[in-house]
Order: C-alpha cells, then sequence, then structure tokens
C-alpha cells in the first residue's frame, strides 16, 4: 500500500513526538519529515518530497508564522496544507485559507486528522476550486486602487518586462512612466516594483503584517 506522506511543522517537540505516533500507527499515512520552524520548514521543501503539510499557525522563534510559512512553501511544494491551531477566531480562519490552506483544524480535535489528510489528499478540488476563487478577489482586491494604465504598467512589471521594455511596448516616455510607477508603489504602500509584485502574488499578507509588528 502506498502511504500519503505527511510533513509536520510544530515548535513543541513533544507535540510533535505525539503526533507523529499517533498518525503513523494509520496504514495508509506515514509522517516523512518534521520543521521545528519556518527556516527548517522551507529548507526541507525543497529536498524531501511529501503530499500533506500540518502546519502549526503559532511558529514560536520563528521570522515567519505559520500563516507566512504556508504562503512561501507553496512556491516549492504542491503539498495540501492543514492549519492547526489552539486559536478558534473568524479573522486567523481567513487568513489560513487566504494562505492557500485546504483545511482549517484545532490542536484539540487531533482525533480528526487522519480523516482530515485523507480528504485533503483524495478529494481536493471542491476546496481547491474555493482558494483559486479567494485568491482572484485578494488579487483584484489589491488592484481596484490602480487606473487603467497603473494597472496594464503593473502586469507588465509583473509579467518580468523592464522599464525600457514597457516604455517602447506602450508607447510612454521616460518621465511619463516614472510617474505612474510612483504613483502605482504610493497606492502599494511599498518602496519598489519587486515589493508591489511580491506584496499582490502573496496576497498583501507578508508585507501588510510585517508593519503590524
Amino acid at each position: 500500500m502506498s502511504h500519503i506522506k505527511v510533513f509536520i511543522v510544530e515548535d513543541d517537540s513533544d507535540w510533535i513526538k505525539a503526533l507523529t505516533s499517533y498518525l503513523n500507527r494509520e496504514s495508509d499515512l506515514l509522517v516523512v519529515g518534521t520543521a521545528a520552524n519556518s527556516v527548517e520548514a522551507l529548507s526541507m521543501a525543497q529536498t524531501i518530497p511529501f503530499d500533506v503539510v500540518l502546519m502549526d499557525i503559532q511558529l514560536e522563534g520563528s521570522r515567519l508564522d505559520g500563516i507566512h510559512t504556508a504562503m512561501m512553501m507553496q512556491e516549492y511544494s504542491s503539498a495540501k496544507i492543514i492549519m492547526l491551531t489552539s486559536l478558534n477566531d473568524e479573522q486567523t480562519m481567513t487568513r489560513a485559507f487566504t494562505a492557500g490552506a485546504v483545511q482549517f483544524l484545532e490542536k484539540t480535535r487531533f482525533q480528526e486528522l487522519p480523516h482530515a489528510i485523507r480528504s485533503a489528499y483524495h478529494h481536493p478540488a471542491p476546496m481547491e476550486a474555493l482558494l483559486k476563487e479567494l485568491a482572484r478577489l485578494k488579487r483584484e482586491e489589491q488592484l481596484k486602487e490602480l487606473t487603467g494604465a497603473e494597472r496594464e504598467v503593473f502586469e507588465l512589471i509583473e509579467s518580468g518586462y523592464t522599464q525600457s521594455q514597457i516604455e517602447q511596448k506602450l508607447f510612454k516616455a521616460e518621465s511619463t512612466l516614472k510617474n505612474q510607477v510612483n504613483k502605482m508603489l504610493k497606492k502599494f504602500g511599498v518602496r519598489s516594483s519587486k515589493e508591489a509584485v511580491e506584496k499582490v502574488r502573496r496576497r498583501g499578507l507578508f508585507q501588510r503584517d510585517e508593519q503590524e509588528k
């Protein structure tokens, strides 16, 4: 029998041991790796294959918490992400799904994890459709303040065009383009085009939360 490969990101070593033992009792589940912080998690995501991630939302001692780590992990892995938390509030749940999680589960309900893992692995389509639509809405939310011309410039930057290439493609003078880019950056609340692209790509999560700290 092939196993569903599980990766656990959790800062409590005792919880990792207990959860690993609990899940490995299931004949179709196998914990293939664990990480105690975001740095370890992102490093291991590039080196070992896994199907489902159990991500603690509150990672102590990490530059990034679990939500930010989940968002960045998707750059290296297509694994389904289940968020684990001791928190139970609507804002945290919304942020978890915005980051791409397919499930959100309180740690006190750990008995439900085997079913949640199987569901995320075998039947992801309905949730993936909802997450795709959520990502589209979050993108539109961030771009709504841009004028049509500014959005056109942003989308070319996002596609990798250089300033000179954009000037030629849109028949814009250098001064006009710089003025539009500066207005665009001000609306995004960032200092560079690269930061603007990153903010939209990460659905506004990373930069906004960093500014709140």
